[in-house]
């Protein structure tokens, strides 16, 4: 049986300060770039709202507002960053953007395949509130590279509230994209969040942030037993890896550092535990 695997490039960069166009233009270089660079790759992931070319939260006044930087899904920027895709033959999670949609604007990720087919896209349900004013969204969204994985995507904040990991790994996600755009003090515990959310729900995450000045960096590469494999520091980065959802496999079937069967057990035992909290009892994951 053949090994599966996929080659990923998280770019942790900022963009250009208040200048969508001219953000846009970076990213599809960047992207051009690592393509050239690197013969194996096949997905190439960048922050949470790259593409709204934001700035710090000290130089935020005077910017447009999000009902002014927000597309439309599917439309000309989808297009756009199809084309892109198309043409490099590579996976795409090109960060956030915001969506217009009825009622103001979502955060929302955008997944396009080397086909340059929007497969997916998901509105972050967890805002960082009061300080974000987009809609939440009401759904988790996982997808499917064929013959490789399921991968599941999330937004900063979600990751504060553990049911968003747990609903994606439940669907079956084995390694989970989760787009940031942090610069304040609390990025020590997003990254140790993110490393709680990849041990209790076995799958690999690969948390990226912007880079200074947006963001503070440090984003991570995690496996699914909770190991650390790559933190960045705060500037601008490529942060590569192989993610190994072979590993992900065995580490579910024998258990985090062979003794820890998280998943068998919960399916074994969840179904008999009330869980009043959701209205109900757990339900064993589909197949």
């Amino acid at each position: 049986m053949a090994s599966r695997s996929l080659f990923v490039a998280a770019l942790q960069t900022a963009g250009v300060p208040g200048d969508p166009a001219a953000t846009l233009a970076q990213f599809e270089r960047h992207v051009r770039a690592l393509r050239s660079t690197f013969d194996c790759l096949e997905l190439v992931v960048s922050p949470e709202l790259h593409l709204m070319a934001l700035t710090s939260l000290l130089d935020a006044d005077g910017l447009p507002s999000e009902e002014e930087l927000a597309v439309d899904i599917p439309g000309e920027l989808t297009e756009r960053l199809g084309a892109l895709a198309r043409e490099t033959e590579l996976w795409l999670i090109p960060g956030t953007v915001f969506e217009r949609v009825d009622g103001g604007v979502a955060n929302t990720a955008l997944v396009l395949s080397p086909a340059g087919e929007l497969v997916a896209s998901y509105r972050k349900c967890f805002p960082w509130q009061p300080y974000e004013t987009t809609q939440p969204g009401t759904r988790t969204v996982c997808f499917d590279i064929d013959g490789v994985g399921r991968f599941g995507i999330a937004i900063c904040h979600d990751g504060a509230f553990p049911e968003i990991f747990r609903s994606l790994a439940w669907h079956g996600a084995e390694a989970i994209f989760q787009l940031v755009l942090t610069g304040t003090s609390d990025r020590e515990a997003e990254t140790v969040i993110a490393r709680a959310g990849a041990i209790v729900n076995q799958v690999a995450v690969v948390n990226v942030n912007a880079a200074a000045p947006v963001g503070n960096g440090r984003s991570l590469v995690i496996d699914p037993e909770g190991a650390v494999r790559y933190e960045a520091g705060v500037g601008e980065e490529v942060v590569t890896a192989v993610l190994d959802l072979d590993q992900v496999q065995r580490v579910r079937e024998r258990g985090s550092f062979g003794i820890n069967k998280l998943w068998e057990e919960m399916d074994r035992v969840g179904p008999g535990l009330e869980l009043p909290l959701y209205g109900g009892s757990y339900r064993p994951r589909p197949r």
